[in-house]
């Protein structure tokens, strides 16, 4: 599933072309996403200018002129392709397009999901927005002045479920994912199994750091392309050629010369390594 650093280099390839234009058309192709469209989509964006582009966890938000917004979710295996105006004008649509939209200046967005847990989700405003489920628990923004080992602190506080379980809860902090999780805890030094309550104070200061710093570079990097997610130039993302431990099992650690290991927690495979991490 794309985590925060490869919605991120999606949304700063949607700013480039498309903010502050018009959407001259749009296109509803397959509506069987796992959430329905909203009725008259297509109504509703169209003529309206795009004035901004931003991010909320791992949600593209496509803020309007008219203080609506456009959001995009890319489920498992979404990914978002940009055209230029000279292949637009040509496109034919593959089979798992889903929806797409052109600017007045010929700029194409097209969203394709072969899975089909992506969303497409239209809110009037954004009170209207914080107000939905996706949206309401929603913690901390990773990469902001408002997540802190204070707030993670207390985030976890009391929690016995393991820590790696606590940091993939969207409510606790958002936008991480397995990868990211996994990579943070190496660089803190905690294992992955250790019950989220434990977490002292000076550790969580360390893992706030680690999740900012593992974040910050995976977006330079363009995220990492596992098997879907590419940039919306069609390019990968290149952080996989980064990782200290995910999907490493049994490669030796680079601080210490252990194997790195693999366990699997709530169904999600978790790496670490069993000497840097405690």
């Amino acid at each position: 599933m794309p985590e925060l650093p490869e919605v991120e280099t999606v949304c700063r390839g949607l700013a480039k072309p498309f903010t502050g234009q018009v959407i001259a058309s749009a296109q509803v192709r397959r509506p069987d996403l796992r959430r329905p469209f909203p009725r008259g989509l297509v109504k509703k964006i169209t003529g309206r200018k795009i004035a901004s582009v931003t991010r909320r966890a791992k949600y593209a938000l496509l803020h309007m002129d008219d203080g609506s917004i456009l959001v995009l979710h890319l489920g498992m295996s979404g990914r978002v392709k940009i055209l230029p105006p000279a292949q637009a004008r040509d496109y034919k649509p593959e089979t798992h397009d889903h929806f797409l939209f052109t600017s007045v200046r010929g700029h194409m967005m097209v969203l394709n999901d072969a899975r089909r847990f992506g969303q497409v989700m239209w809110f009037k405003s954004d009170d209207a927005m914080m107000q939905d489920a996706s949206f309401a628990t929603l913690g901390p923004e990773p990469l902001s002045n408002a997540f802190s080992g204070p707030t993670l602190l207390a985030a976890l506080a009391g929690k016995k479920t393991a820590i790696k379980v606590a940091l993939l809860d969207q409510r606790v902090v958002a936008g991480i994912g397995n990868i990211y999780a996994s990579e943070a805890l190496y660089i803190a030094g905690i294992k992955p199994t250790r019950a989220a309550g434990t977490i002292r104070g000076d550790e969580a200061e360390a893992l706030v750091a680690a999740i900012r710093q593992i974040l910050t570079k995976a977006i330079e990097s363009g995220g990492s392309s596992l098997r879907d997610h590419r940039q919306t130039n069609g390019e990968m993302g290149y952080f996989q050629f980064e990782f200290a431990v995910y999907d490493r099992e049994g490669d030796a650690c680079a601080r210490c010369g252990k194997p790195i290991q693999r366990l699997v927690q709530g169904g999600r495979s978790t790496f670490y390594c069993p000497g840097c991490q405690k």
